[in-house]
């Protein structure tokens, strides 16, 4: 495919892999504690550590499959493979997961989460590296906004429209979670086309020797960039990177134990009691709030990113995470004083929840979208991949870390803890983000984007 053919239909039909891959995530990690409290009795801690196999996969095989896709060559190109397998394996374990709860089977219900965060990480990097491919360098920042929009409204179809389905019956999200996430991925294998260079038997070379190569190019690589995290002359790359690693244990816990938080704290209902039609709708009205930070995220990640070009990055990223703090603990003293009456979205004190995370969704914007490039902007053209990879890394060790950790604490004190924790670490991310003196752009008195090397 000639690059110069670029056409944004074909980036918005790439968008519905990620759109797919976001209704998957936003459902898992909405009802999976719960089902892990209620069915089999797991602790929080526990159900922490369980909440981390995804983000181990990620860990472990992400940059390893992304560097195995480069080197495939198939009638069908390098990327699709990987999806054609993937895909519908994931779907097929999610539709599951439901009638493995129903079984009662601890060992069946883990065999199947496992299996489908396996095969979700096996088409996952293959999907990101695919824009890349079909996307000009000049086109690749609008490409990635158009990426996000699609992952952001594919996390509300699961919050909304999930909240609907699962008030019916449990079952529900997953099975059309499911089936939304196969066909998406199926428009992307018959509808995106990968470039022709790709399409046609490269070398042939024997398993051991490819994954042999693979294996040693991308942990190499990431050893490698390791070293410059921590070398004295880049201070400001391990303070960006563990502000990183700060604020997404912050943001993961809540993630995670949410939905377990509005239900066990906020409504009191006992940790394996019978489901009704009421634990339900509490269980997807959790649900459901979170929706509202995927919401004003979506809608002011491009404001987010003027913003940051205007004051600069960093002062956006720490208004940022002021924000989110300011309102998750806010959230916390208002379930202190307030107890929601009904499930209901009428009711006033599920209301100004969502009016406090619709905020907090627009700091967490500003937090994110700057980030990333602050990150390459430390380092030359050459390891702008490498240093994309030190951003991830960090995020997924923090994903690791967050729901255990957390899990611990509500485990000794209780639930309450939750929203104080994701606080602390929030405005922890906020004092180490003061450490960064480079990587950083404003906009000069003439209106012209000026890099700032380093900034006192």
């Amino acid at each position: 495919m000639n690059l110069t053919e670029f056409r944004y239909s074909r980036i918005f039909l790439l968008g519905f892999g990620f759109f797919g891959i976001s209704i998957i995530w936003a459902l898992y990690n909405a009802y999976i504690p719960i089902f892990l409290q209620d069915t089999f009795g797991m602790g929080k801690t526990v159900t922490g550590f369980i909440m981390t196999i995804d983000n181990l996969f990620a860990v472990l095989l992400l940059p390893f499959l992304g560097a195995l896709s480069d080197m495939t060559r198939t009638r069908f190109g390098r990327r699709k493979p990987y999806i054609l397998l993937g895909a519908p394996s994931a779907a097929l374990m999610f539709a599951l997961i439901p009638i493995a709860r129903d079984h009662g089977s601890l060992a069946l219900f883990m065999g199947t989460i496992i299996l489908m965060n396996f095969f979700m990480a096996l088409f996952r990097s293959p999907v990101v590296a695919f824009m890349p491919d079909i996307t000009p360098s000049e086109k690749r920042s609008q490409a990635n906004g158009i990426i996000n929009f699609m992952g952001g409204l594919g996390a509300l179809l699961a919050y909304f429209g999930g909240k609907v389905l699962y008030d019916i019956n449990y079952a529900y999200p997953f099975y059309a979670g499911a089936l939304i996430m196969l066909l998406a991925n199926l428009f992307v294998v018959l509808f995106v086309p990968e470039p022709e260079e790709y399409r046609v038997p490269g070398k042939k070379i024997s398993i051991r020797k490819l994954l042999s190569e693979t294996s040693h190019k991308s942990f190499g690589e990431l050893k490698e960039n390791l070293k410059d995290v921590f070398a004295s002359h880049e201070r400001s790359l391990l303070a960006i990177l563990l502000a990183i690693f700060l604020w997404f244990v912050a943001f993961n816990s809540l993630e995670t134990f949410f939905t377990s938080y509005f239900k066990y704290h906020l409504f009191g209902i006992p940790v394996g009691a019978p489901e009704t039609e009421l634990t339900r709708k509490i269980e997807s009205t959790g649900a459901f709030m979170l929706g509202a930070v995927s919401l004003s995220f979506m809608l002011s990640a491009i404001p987010a990113g003027f913003l940051g070009a205007r004051i600069g990055r960093r002062k956006t990223i720490t208004i940022g995470l002021v924000i989110v703090a300011l309102m998750v603990i806010t959230a916390y003293f208002l379930g202190q004083a307030h107890r929601p009456e009904s499930p209901s979205l009428s009711d006033p004190v599920v209301m100004e929840f969502m009016g406090l995370f619709f905020i907090a969704g627009i700091g967490w914007a500003m937090v994110n979208v700057n980030s990333l490039p602050m990150v390459v902007d430390m380092t030359t053209e050459e390891k702008l991949g490498g240093y994309t990879g030190l951003y991830y890394f960090f995020s997924q060790a923090a994903n690791l870390v967050a729901p255990p950790l957390a899990g611990i604490f509500i485990d000794l004190l209780g639930y309450w803890t939750l929203l104080p924790f994701a606080t602390v670490f929030f405005l922890l991310a906020a004092l180490v983000v003061q450490f960064v003196r480079r990587g950083d752009v404003v906009r000069t008195k003439g209106g012209a984007l000026d890099y700032v090397p380093d900034m006192d």
